[in-house]
């Protein structure tokens, strides 16, 4: 089944509103399943909002028997009211993502239980005792599995939605059955690929401490060049279908399991994209880090394993995704008629080892994108946030912002995943002067 002919599970239509909790007991009650799901009466139902995203509203809900969590879409940017206005229809781009992803990497998402398009809503699997990940690693865990599940989250939902697993035309109607998702693209073209480089009402920084680095980066032409350059890539490269917003704040994780969550940006864009969004979040709780010490040293073994975690998301992905092109390549790029025999093989593995250079030259610049719009930008990490004293906080985002704009200009010099944590190692200590 491709994506257009997917259903859609819906309730009775009617009007949109947004739920509040009396509301939503109301609708919940008139649902069977997930009624059953929760156990008890409703009114003995307890219901949260929890939500503390930029976007939507969510919910917890808790029965006799169990729990679900339910997301509601707002038809504006929460964040930042509703002067900002923001289609519904992510709602449904986000359960076809979900519902797309649950095949291709089963057990790595939230199973869906419930959608209802009109409302812009969708009931989820309550993932307990799961927590956010960019929470853990803000408290120094250490996360044994993640590796091995988000490698193989991103090698095959990248890998299957791609022409070296498709045909081009069931490609072409996955572009298509995603192409109207251009409201959200749109929030990531300007915040990540633009705003951060010129004065921008929703800017903000960690003043005044930052301010000449902000200024830099409006006047740096070099970094202007290089930025654009991966705009034209986000925009006119469908590559896979992506997530689209694959950060630490998207991904719940127990020291046995992880979990992709919130992939209402998903559409058909670059690899690197996804891949530079882990990375990047990674070298930010690595830089962060020591803001959040208590006393000197004492996340030492933590940081190792990010760094050690930064180069086995990178190498791990690249081996599971050429090890998918050898054995699962039944779409229509580089047709294996073209590459009979032996010789023919072998042409073909340097081919891949090209496009896996190629996809990491993409990887570190998209990452340097990220760390430079969530410090520069309008949407911050808590990694940073959470550093109370300002002009510590300031410190380690300099060294972010130092790594990220050598990552985005000079991409060439980073020529393995371990040029990239060997740079984070040696910004770990380095003590930016705020008055240059």
């Amino acid at each position: 089944m491709n994506l257009q002919q997917r259903p859609v599970r819906d309730s009775k239509p009617g009007p949109y509103r947004v739920l509040r909790e009396a509301d939503l007991r109301d609708y919940l009650a008139q649902l069977p399943d997930v009624a059953d799901r929760l156990g008890g009466t409703p009114d003995a139902w307890s219901i949260s909002e929890v939500g503390d995203g930029n976007l939507n509203l969510v919910f917890i809900v808790r029965g006799s028997a169990g729990g679900i969590a339910v997301k509601q879409a707002l038809p504006y940017v929460r964040l930042v009211g509703e002067s900002w206005p923001l289609p519904l229809s992510r709602a449904h781009y986000e359960y076809l993502a979900l519902t797309h992803q649950a095949r291709l990497a089963p057990g790595l998402v939230p199973a869906v239980l419930h959608h209802d398009e009109a409302l812009a809503l969708t009931a989820m699997e309550l993932l307990e005792p799961h927590i956010i990940m960019r929470k853990g690693l803000i408290a120094g865990t250490i996360y044994p599995r993640f590796v091995e599940d988000v490698t193989t989250f991103l090698a095959r939902t990248l890998f299957f939605t791609s022409d070296l697993a498709v045909s081009a035309a069931q490609k072409k109607e996955g572009i298509a059955a995603f192409a109207g998702n251009h409201a959200l693209c749109k929030i990531t073209e300007d915040l990540i690929f633009t705003d951060p480089y010129r004065e921008a009402e929703q800017n903000r920084w960690t003043a005044p401490w930052l301010d000449k680095m902000a200024a830099r980066f409006r006047e740096d032409l070099d970094a202007h060049v290089a930025i654009s350059r991966l705009k034209l890539k986000f925009m006119g490269q469908p590559q896979a279908l992506i997530h689209g917003d694959l950060h630490t704040g998207s991904i719940m994780v127990t020291e046995t399991e992880t979990r992709v969550i919130d992939p209402e940006f998903a559409f058909y864009g670059p690899m690197g994209f996804d891949i530079g969004a882990v990375l990047a979040n990674l070298i930010m709780a690595y830089l962060a880090s020591a803001g959040h010490e208590r006393s000197a040293g004492e996340r030492r073994a933590f940081e190792a394993w990010l760094l050690q975690t930064i180069e086995q998301v990178w190498t791990e992905f690249a081996r599971k995704f050429v090890e998918l092109w050898r054995s699962e390549a039944h779409g229509d790029g580089y047709p294996k008629t073209l590459f009979a025999g032996l010789t023919g093989e072998a042409w073909l593995e340097a081919e891949r080892q090209q496009y896996v250079e190629q996809l990491f030259r993409d990887t570190v610049g998209f990452a340097a994108a990220k760390i430079i719009r969530r410090i520069l930008g309008l949407a911050h990490n808590i990694d940073f946030e959470w550093i109370e004293d300002a002009r510590r906080r300031a410190v380690c985002e300099a060294r972010s912002l130092h790594l990220a704009r050598a990552m985005l200009v000079d991409t060439e010099s980073f020529a393995t995943i371990g040029d990239v944590t060997r740079r984070a190692r040696q910004l770990r200590d380095w003590q930016p002067d705020f008055a240059e």
